[in-house]
């Protein structure tokens, strides 16, 4: 601290709480992907996508697929409530799979009078 110079009235809490958030930001955030774990994440994508598409229970090709270290993304639409559960169940399967996340959205008639 320079001589003669005093902080602010209320000036500490306000440090502290500064330096508590720039340390749980610091923390909280995780490092990139290695190259090795991007390759996983696409081939668990690609085996996720495959197990949808070949399932005759569902219509998954407004499924969107993504995975960030073996934590499978679902997105986009399904048309029946059902698909939700079907949609997971078929992720589920597939090797190296840890984590499932359903961000899917019920739109319903979406397959009014087409044939799955």
């Amino acid at each position: 601290m320079v001589s003669g110079l005093k902080p602010a009235a209320g000036a500490w809490p306000k440090l502290l709480l500064s330096m508590a958030a720039c340390t749980f930001v610091g923390c909280a955030t995780t490092p990139p992907r290695t190259a090795a774990e991007r390759a996983a994440d696409a081939a668990i994508a690609s085996q996720v996508q495959a197990a949808l598409l070949a399932d005759p229970d569902i219509y998954a090709r407004h499924i969107d697929v993504a995975v960030n270290r073996g934590v499978v993304d679902l997105g986009g639409y399904v048309w029946e409530n059902e698909d939700f559960a079907t949609a997971r169940r078929d992720a589920a399967s597939v090797p190296g799979v840890t984590g499932i996340v359903t961000d899917m959205e019920l739109m319903r008639g979406g397959l009014a009078g087409a044939g799955r």
